[in-house]
């Protein structure tokens, strides 16, 4: 069985639903999977006034934080995140330059990566931010799994290097196909992944 660690941020809630599809997808492959939010970082004050914000917080208030002894356990990393000016948040930044110690001791070579993301806009940066996160993978010795066009919700979703979503800042949430598609990314990670597994 396949272990598959779903790492993300999510501020108002875009990119959770995401992740929730991609834990659905792994699942229905067998995997036992962590579903894991980062910590936030932002000031309280600026999380008050965004009701979208603050609701959200309280909604995912049982979600787990991340730690480097997931990132040990999980045969599979999968990272989910809102492009930041074509990048990946502070949060998840914050997360992911905390692992100096397990790369230096070699703890992350040879598991598999993926990523998704969510923007505000079009053109918002989604394969900048995907490609992004692909640099970390590299660093880390892993094997890159994208979703591809391995799946016919992958022509009408678009993107091949991970599942995303424009939520016009924040007013539309994550359709039908969006999340089809984080589902079959979530499937096509867990089903590679277990092949490797021994």
């Amino acid at each position: 069985m396949a272990k598959v660690a779903i790492i993300y941020y999510s501020a108002t809630g875009t990119t959770y639903q995401l992740a929730k599809a991609i834990e659905e997808g792994a699942k229905q492959a067998g995997a036992e999977v962590k579903l894991l939010k980062v910590k936030e970082l932002a000031p309280e004050e600026a999380i008050a006034s965004n009701e979208g914000w603050s609701k959200h917080r309280l909604e995912t208030q049982h979600i787990i934080e991340a730690t480097l002894a997931d990132l040990e356990w999980a045969d599979a990393i999968i990272f989910g995140t809102p492009t930041r000016y074509g990048l990946p948040s502070a949060q998840l930044k914050q997360f992911i330059d905390t692992t100096g110690p397990l790369w230096g001791q070699g703890k992350l070579n040879n598991k598999i990566g993926s990523s998704f993301v969510t923007v505000a806009t079009n053109h918002g940066g989604h394969e900048s931010t995907l490609l992004a996160l692909n640099n970390i993978f590299y660093s880390w010795g892993c094997l890159i799994v994208p979703p591809a066009y391995a799946d016919p919700i992958q022509f009408q979703a678009g993107n091949p290097y991970g599942a995303s979503f424009t939520s016009q800042n924040g007013t539309v949430s994550p359709d039908d196909t969006a999340l089809a598609a984080a589902r079959f990314q979530g499937k096509r990670v867990a089903e590679i992944t277990a092949k490797f597994v021994q």
